[in-house]
């Protein structure tokens, strides 16, 4: 594993664009994804990577049955009327169509786990489209790991097995990299023969009289993918709606992925798996005997409100009022490997509970945060 530099194409900004990666630069005008240096693995490499997902996605599955057999929801800050209708989509097996392990990881020694984004990951249109195009540009007949477009489109297949025979609504915040975002899903559904339609979160609304969820000309929403947290959900107005029966709604990612989208899950894998080479001790009453750690909120993005402590580094996020109030996972320090200044955290997709491809986030700090960049990769021949 290095870090190799590039000059970047001269015409990187609007090949990008005609890719749907429009916010391929920060709003000071340097680049959010950089192509003036990309990442080289061996295959040997990438194959530890992918074994190392894999096994954590099946240890992931194991923590989830654990979680619902002893209920443990309290210690995942989950309301009571949420704990039916997670147990439902578990047991209709309803499709994760996608999630993100971060891992910390050198190239050497086995990857260690910091987090597991399952709920609504990003910087999926730079893994999957972006860098692959950037790739047979730059280095054509080379490899990377990177099936994501592929499986994505057999998981929607997969789906239409539970999902009701109606349009199926692919719902997104007000920014231009969720609209991105959710606007290439929709096209790998649509690729899969599913009827879509796509709007802001906001705009769904609650019909009392009919008992379910519409679009604001008031037709049924009764399949929807949500690139919006489960968190925000529950704690919206309509909340104590989605326990609503029958089932008003089957929304993607589906309710048992709250259990896997809450950083409580670093204390519960660790508790169920010490021997896994994957993970790092982590707890949720404290960092207990360790002297280097990461306080993070069991429930926050883009690096809110972590805090290092040890390990020769002082680090505080500036907090985010929202975030912490249901409780903090105390992870062991894992430190991010340097190269050329750069610190770069190796995220594992998952489509469908398969290990599908990878993208690099670097920064120069010891956090990944919004600002980080992204940066491609290839497996060398």
């Amino acid at each position: 594993m290095r870090r190799q530099r590039l000059t970047p194409r001269p015409d990187w900004q609007q090949r990008l664009e005609t890719l749907g990666l429009s916010y391929h630069s920060h709003e000071d005008g340097s680049p959010y994804w950089r192509e003036d240096a990309c990442y080289v693995f061996t295959a040997a490499e990438i194959e530890r990577l992918e074994r190392a997902a894999t096994e954590l996605q099946a240890l992931c599955l194991k923590a989830v049955e654990h979680v619902m057999a002893r209920g443990r929801y309290r210690e995942y800050g989950i309301p009571e009327f949420m704990i039916p209708v997670i147990q439902e989509s578990w047991e209709r097996d309803e499709v994760g169509l996608y999630g993100r392990f971060d891992f910390a990881y050198d190239g050497k020694g086995f990857p260690k786990l910091l987090e597991y984004n399952a709920d609504t990951p990003t910087s999926l249109v730079e893994a999957a489209v972006a860098q692959w195009y950037w790739m047979e540009e730059r280095f054509p007949g080379q490899d990377q790991f990177n099936s994501l477009h592929e499986r994505l489109v057999e998981a929607w297949k997969r789906a239409k097995d539970f999902l009701p025979a109606d349009t199926l609504y692919f719902l997104h915040q007000d920014t231009v990299e969720d609209q991105q975002t959710v606007a290439y899903l929709r096209d790998t559904a649509d690729q899969a023969g599913l009827a879509t339609a796509q709007m802001l979160v906001e705009d769904l609304g609650w019909d009392e009289r009919k008992g379910g969820f519409c679009d604001l000309d008031e037709r049924p929403v009764r399949a929807a993918f949500k690139l919006y947290p489960w968190e925000f959900m529950v704690k919206d107005t309509f909340g104590p709606n989605l326990a609503h029966q029958p089932r008003p709604c089957t929304f993607l990612e589906p309710a048992w992925k709250m259990l896997l989208s809450n950083k409580a899950l670093l204390a519960i894998l660790w508790e169920l798996f010490p021997e896994s080479p994957y993970l790092l001790p982590s707890f949720l009453d404290g960092p207990r005997e360790m002297t280097s750690y990461v306080k993070k909120p069991i429930l926050a993005r883009e690096g809110a409100n972590v805090e290092i402590h040890g390990a020769g580094e002082t680090y505080a996020a500036e907090p985010v009022p929202c975030y912490g109030a249901e409780g903090h996972v105390y992870q062991a320090y894992a430190p991010i490997p340097e190269f050329d200044g750069f610190r770069p955290v190796l995220g594992a997709w998952i489509v469908d509970g398969e290990a599908a491809g990878m993208g690099i986030r670097e920064a120069q700090g010891p956090v990944t945060h919004n600002g980080s960049c992204f940066v491609p990769h290839v497996i060398e021949g």
